[in-house]
């Protein structure tokens, strides 16, 4: 039986491509990956089967206007772009990659790391502007704490790496209750005790109504001086007014922001402006291996669920529906 797939994207990785083909699949695609108004006119006027979701705005009225819609799936983990109560009011199950981009985005979080504690941005910049400007106040990062907070996949293999770095590592996730996956790290049983002894602190969390502005002023006052935030996870978890505040105000020696709350990053942003924050344009998932894994993962999860063949249950982030 041949299925419409629907990529809200102007292009999927090729295997994946291959692999839905090669099921006898129609594949649509998007002309503009950023266009909600093109997403809601392929659902209204199309016999879409499946959603391969990207990075464009799923509405529920594009859901809704879909009556041959069956099964979605996020080429990635974060869902915050997809109405999925929309769909769980329909039956539609929405699925997700997980662990697909999981090394790629933990490879950019400590990239951001080291970026931020060396300034090696900065340093760049004023070589190619031809200064030889060389920072002399550094952080070593070896001897420092590291702070995890969301310590699933991602989480972990950044804690690897910076207890290889000789770095100690506490982390925070309410679903360890009180013990941890990995014996050289340390679980702290509340964020304000993590907070408190991380000079470092990394967020790997998704964003839900209990994690948006989970940092704000209060928390951000909580870290030992010179402190550095790191962000891969999503811009919201965040509260950025209270993040320039500590960055200007000299209570946090740097941030490393691979997400922000408004994405373009306006060009005005204050963000922008201050020299002690490394910018990435929510990229850290995109290396040729991680965009790989994740298509196929999203391919694999729509043929699966339209053949009625298993998938795997802890991949849905709707479960009541199945």
């Amino acid at each position: 039986m041949s299925y419409t797939i629907f990529v809200t994207a102007p292009k999927l990785a090729q295997p994946a491509v291959d692999r839905l083909k090669a099921a006898g699949c129609r594949m649509l695609f998007m002309k503009d990956a950023n266009s909600v108004a093109e997403v809601n006119h392929i659902m209204a006027s199309e016999p879409v089967d499946a959603v391969i979701s990207r990075t464009v705005n799923l509405t529920g009225d594009a859901i809704r206007a879909c009556p041959t819609l069956k099964v979605i799936s996020k080429h990635g983990v974060g869902v915050t772009n997809i109405d999925v109560e929309a769909a769980t009011e329909r039956g539609i199950p929405v699925y997700v990659t997980p662990a697909a981009n999981a090394q790629s985005v933990a490879e950019m979080t400590i990239g951001l790391m080291l970026a931020t504690a060396r300034k090696i941005a900065f340093m760049d910049h004023e070589l190619h502007a031809g200064r030889w400007t060389r920072v002399q106040d550094g952080l070593q990062l070896s001897g420092r704490t590291l702070g995890v907070i969301g310590f699933g996949q991602i989480g972990q293999k950044v804690a690897r790496v910076c207890l290889a770095l000789g770095m100690r590592v506490v982390a925070f996730d309410p679903v360890l209750e009180g013990k941890s996956p990995m014996a050289a790290v340390s679980v702290a049983s509340s964020l304000p005790e993590l907070l408190k002894q991380s000079d470092v602190v990394s967020l790997h969390v998704p964003l839900l109504p209990s994690t948006r502005n989970m940092i704000g002023a209060a928390e951000l006052e909580m870290l030992p001086a010179q402190a550095i935030l790191l962000n891969t996870a999503r811009g919201g978890v965040v509260d950025e007014a209270a993040l320039v505040a500590a960055l200007k105000g000299g209570k946090l020696f740097a941030a490393g922001l691979d997400t922000m709350c408004q994405e373009p990053l306006p060009a005005d942003s204050p963000l922008a402006a201050l020299q002690n924050v490394v910018l990435t344009a929510h990229a850290g998932a995109s290396t040729g291996a991680a965009l790989v894994a994740m298509a196929e993962g999203a391919a694999c999860n729509v043929l699966q669920f339209l053949r009625g063949e298993p998938v795997d249950p802890a991949a849905c982030v709707n479960p009541k529906v199945l």
